[in-house]
């Protein structure tokens, strides 16, 4: 399969054999066509188009590994196993010598907002000359799931995701996946979250998550410096193990 038609937009296009440190001309490129007609069935509106994926040798007349299959959840296709949205294509390194493309894709929304999101993390190998995928995971989107790579830190590298449970207390699965000596990512914590659904806690997720996870890894103890999110989070506190950022006082 090409990778794309010459009426698509180019989206991401990244020399992996420069960042992989090896001989050929290998390069990712994901493209994106024209609009589709709403999905949905409405006349008046327009839904983005398909985004193809291809890493290839050949300036893009072959793609492989194939990567059309990420949404896929059973054999059969359906209107969300195609992705519609590119929302990250990026090398990254959780180890110094060891690169990683790191990808992840949605589909359409639904009529309730929902969207189906796959996150894949793909390695050269040397010994069958290309890509594999050593992570893969899929999730929705509008009930506060979220998958992370960690970029820096004690998590370095870590692949972090959480999920809503299905029975009460509604909260979350709470999963680390981290680089093993094999090279692939192997599950290392999975947990019940302490925040639970709709609580009123503003932070993401893993954000509220990240002291009773680093807690239960063995990376912070209590009476440390509290693992902070990004940006500003005011007077952090630590409620039934879930992280807090409180606004200042009123003058």
């Amino acid at each position: 399969m090409a990778a794309h038609s010459p009426a698509d937009a180019i989206l991401s296009s990244i020399d992996l054999s420069r960042a992989f440190a090896m001989s050929g001309h290998w390069r990712f490129t994901a493209s994106q066509g024209p609009e589709i007609s709403d999905p949905l069935g409405d006349p008046a509106e327009k839904a983005p188009g398909v985004v193809r994926l291809c890493i290839s040798r050949d300036a893009g007349k072959t793609c492989r590994p194939s990567l059309n299959r990420l949404l896929t959840v059973t054999d059969k296709t359906d209107l969300y196993t195609e992705p519609h949205f590119l929302n990250d294509a990026r090398v990254v390194h959780p180890r110094p010598d060891v690169p990683l493309l790191l990808l992840q894709v949605a589909s359409l929304h639904s009529g309730d907002g929902d969207q189906r999101v796959a996150t894949t993390a793909l390695v050269f190998d040397a010994a069958s000359d290309g890509f594999v995928a050593v992570y893969a995971k899929q999730t929705g989107a509008n009930n506060n799931q979220e998958i992370r790579y960690v970029e820096s830190g004690p998590l370095r590298g870590a692949i972090l995701s959480a999920e809503p449970t299905r029975n009460a207390p509604f909260g979350f699965w709470i999963t680390v996946n981290q680089l093993g000596a094999g090279g692939r990512y192997r599950q290392t914590l999975r947990y019940r979250s302490a925040t639970r659904y709709d609580d009123g806690n503003p932070l993401a997720v893993l954000d509220s998550e990240m002291p009773n996870l680093q807690q239960r890894l063995g990376l912070w103890r209590p009476g440390s410096r509290l693992p902070l999110p990004a940006g500003v989070c005011p007077r952090p506190r630590l409620l039934a193990k879930e992280l807090w950022c409180f606004a200042k006082p009123a003058a």
